[in-house]
């Protein structure tokens, strides 16, 4: 038996209980981790509220961690007990001491990164790698807008589309968010609760609007979100922090510009075992070569999961929050 976060319905963050649970042998394919680590991410939240819907009730929330493995299954090959690996998955179930998992889900860490900096930046890295390369590559001279530029993924887009050559406009909810974006490569900082965003990239771009907006807020920022690209410019919406778009008419996207409108989701992107180890050898080669920092300025007990939970929806966390089983 190990402990483990489990909601046995969805609700807020008080449906959070810290239970026993039993572990299988791993399987054909299937490798038992010791968790070192849990990553804390927005869609925690979502799988917690029900705004993504569990296939199954009870369930263990968390999609990412790191570990140590300790006993393999048939036909595994890849890994034996003592290998570091760490992971970001389309399943839940990370928010335990130890689990079962697929080994060809698991990443092998490199010597040079800590269990805890592993578990704040597989996920929240690998969306950047995938939002600043493959859905709008970015090139040297392009200026873009991040929404909630002081978060998790924010931190990291700053970071890396400056390392990329890029001019980097940012949201942030107060100075003290403003200073620690401007420090992560952000070029201008906007307080979004006492300056029109709109008005101000605008102005920052002499009237033209940017290519690209990198948007994980939703609700309350996409129509103005809209309004800051260049025509036929790419909103990316890769969340929704403040709750689901509406349903929007396509005519609007003609009338702002020919404007293209994209939902994408970390795990089409990973979906092949070769494309989710090429993603983290991108992030590994970026953060080696100090293009981009890996802050973990929260931790956690597992088992105040709950408490972790109202923290990063009161919006007072600022970069990554890792849970220690």
């Amino acid at each position: 038996m190990v402990h483990a976060i489990r909601i046995h319905e969805h609700g807020g963050p008080e449906v959070m209980r810290w239970e026993e649970v039993a572990l299988a042998d791993p399987g054909p394919g299937e490798v038992r981790l010791r968790q070192t680590a849990v990553g804390l991410n927005y869609i925690d939240t979502y799988h917690r509220s029900g705004l993504y819907k569990l296939p199954q009730m009870p369930a263990i929330l968390g999609t990412e961690g790191t570990g140590v493995v300790e006993a393999v299954g048939p036909d595994v090959t890849t890994l034996k007990p003592g290998d570091r690996v760490g992971y970001a998955v389309p399943f839940v179930g990370a928010y335990a001491e130890a689990r079962v998992m697929p080994a060809d889900r698991l990443i092998p860490l490199p010597s040079w990164i800590e269990d805890r900096q592993a578990a704040a930046m597989l996920l929240q890295g690998m969306t950047a790698q995938f939002l600043l390369r493959s859905t709008y590559a970015v090139q040297p001279g392009d200026t873009i807008l991040v929404q909630a530029a002081a978060g998790g993924v924010g931190l990291i887009l700053c970071q890396w589309a400056k390392h990329l050559g890029a001019t980097v406009i940012g949201t942030v909810s107060s100075d003290e968010k403003a200073e620690l974006a401007k420090a992560h490569g952000c070029d201008h900082a906007i307080v979004y609760t006492r300056e029109n965003f709109v008005a101000r990239v605008r102005e920052l771009t002499d009237g033209k609007g940017v290519p690209v907006v990198y948007d994980g807020v939703g609700k309350t920022t996409f129509m103005d979100s809209l309004d800051c690209l260049r025509p036929r410019g790419l909103m990316v919406l890769f969340g929704a922090a403040s709750g689901a778009v509406p349903p929007l008419d396509l005519q609007t996207l003609a009338a702002k510009g020919s404007l293209y409108v994209t939902r994408p989701t970390l795990f089409t992107y990973v979906a092949q075992r070769d494309e989710l180890m090429a993603s983290a050898a991108d992030l590994f080669e970026v953060v080696h070569a100090g293009g981009v920092s890996i802050q973990v300025n929260q931790t956690f007990p597992l088992r105040d999961a709950a408490e972790a939970h109202r923290a990063l929806q009161a919006r007072q966390t600022t970069g990554s929050t890792v849970l220690l089983p």
